[in-house]
């Protein structure tokens, strides 16, 4: 199941719920195809005012960043570079049709690899349950 999580200052994440859910989900469809689209989970986090810093001071504005979770066996597949680069293409695509194209050059995606043997669904690890997501 993979896993989206996009951070946001919350005075600018707020009213573009819809549309990021939507971008964000079509993102991950637009790299795997449209079989994936009733896995994926989207998580929108606001950040509040004052909480969100760089250089040891709190910003009044920040482009905002995707975490995309997924199994660590997909980055040792031979078509893991092209899937990584389509990712984070879409990513900041999805994120800049959003908020604007003035912030594309700072939307920072990160890839994480999930081990499927130190991951737990349902209260069991998730290896022993059989492939998920």
């Amino acid at each position: 199941m993979p896993h989206v999580t996009l951070y946001a200052l919350e005075d600018e994440l707020a009213g573009h719920e819809p549309d990021l859910i939507r971008e964000l989900t079509g993102a991950v469809v637009s790299a795997y195809g449209e079989w994936i689209r009733p896995s994926v989970e989207v998580r929108l986090v606001g950040i509040p005012a004052g909480r969100w810093a760089r250089g040891g001071a709190t910003v009044a504005t920040a482009a905002p960043s995707v975490t995309f979770g997924m199994r660590e066996e997909v980055f040792a597949r031979a078509d893991a570079a092209t899937v990584v680069a389509q990712l984070v293409s879409a990513f900041t695509q999805a994120v800049s049709s959003v908020f604007g194209d003035e912030c594309r050059d700072d939307v920072l995606v990160e890839l994480v690899g999930q081990p499927t043997s130190r991951s737990g669904l349902g209260g069991k690890v998730i290896s022993e349950r059989g492939a998920v997501g």
